[in-house]
């Protein structure tokens, strides 16, 4: 008996589909011209000699220059140390002010995000100048007050290359965590108050039901928020530009700021489009650590 095959059922184009196109074409054309050909166009840079008026295909020499250049090291060191010291305070710190709210009524807990999320709609130019303020060298100013209140002395907070990284991250701590904490409070709402019920049945204190049912039940929100934390830290470029400009002796140069110099300020583009792509994989690289070891036992 001769088996026949069955016909390939082709998807008819219909007006469904064509909306469908359409809708997403906007977003799909900008997606193209900002993100896509930028990063063709860097890859293609980055293996030339760029000048604006005729370039020169030089093959791997920027990469080389690159991992020979030894501020280049110190940029990636100072960034690892800005992650590590940043990231994991600011989750601890979004996550303890969202337990805070969280018992308060809906309204309360509407004005609390408002006014936790209103530093993260002020321009960061304004902010890094209210720090600059704040840090200012001078006997007068308001953080050397308060440590010569407490008897620590004063201090040249961004010009000491003892303190100037502790004076970005201590701003890193003390600015804006409103997004996370609306992230992490709305996560918080979602988790069903039977678990809460079970648990005091069983006699469960606070800290308990924090450790077993709300740390578990977050998990998913923490690693989404590890990770864009970490993305975000290792792309920073303001505070460090406007506050310190990468002193004093290069110790709060990080890789987007070098990036930025060598491109705008030295005018090598080819060596800033390899470093822009030496970043990029270092920060995908990272991302897939994070989500192969703390993502096992996250269910989305």
């Amino acid at each position: 008996m001769t088996e026949y095959a069955k016909p390939i059922k082709r998807r008819k184009f219909n007006s469904d589909a064509a909306w469908g196109y359409a809708f997403i074409a906007a977003a799909l054309l900008i997606f193209i011209m900002f993100t896509a050909y930028p990063v063709v166009s860097a890859l293609i840079i980055s293996f030339q000699d760029y000048k604006p008026l005729g370039s020169t295909f030089i093959g791997f020499d920027n990469y080389t220059e690159t991992f020979k250049d030894s501020l280049f090291w110190k940029a990636i060191v100072n960034t690892i140390v800005y992650t590590l010291l940043t990231v994991p305070v600011s989750l601890f710190l979004s996550f303890s002010v969202s337990i805070l709210i969280l018992p308060f009524k809906k309204r309360m807990q509407t004005a609390f995000k408002a006014i936790y999320y209103l530093p993260a709609v002020a321009s960061g130019v304004a902010l890094s100048v209210v720090w600059l303020w704040i840090y200012d060298p001078m006997p007068e100013g308001i953080f050397n007050k308060l440590t010569a209140f407490f008897g620590l002395g004063t201090h040249n907070w961004l010009g000491s290359s003892t303190y100037a990284m502790f004076s970005l991250v201590l701003m890193a701590w003390l600015s804006s965590h409103g997004t996370s904490i609306i992230i992490y409070l709305a996560a918080l709402l979602g988790i069903d108050g039977s678990y809460y019920e079970a648990a005091e049945l069983d006699g469960a204190n606070f800290f308990k039901k924090l450790w077993y049912i709300v740390v578990p039940c977050l998990k998913p929100t923490t690693l989404f928020l590890l990770v864009t934390g970490v993305i975000g830290s290792f792309q920073v470029f303001q505070n460090a530009y406007l506050m310190t400009g990468g002193g004093p002796d290069n110790a709060t140069t990080m890789v987007g700021l070098l990036i930025f110099n060598n491109a705008f300020k030295y005018f090598e583009f080819g060596k800033a489009a390899a470093q822009s792509l030496i970043l990029a994989a270092i920060i995908a690289g990272i991302s897939v650590i994070q989500f192969k070891f703390l993502g096992k036992d996250v269910e989305y």
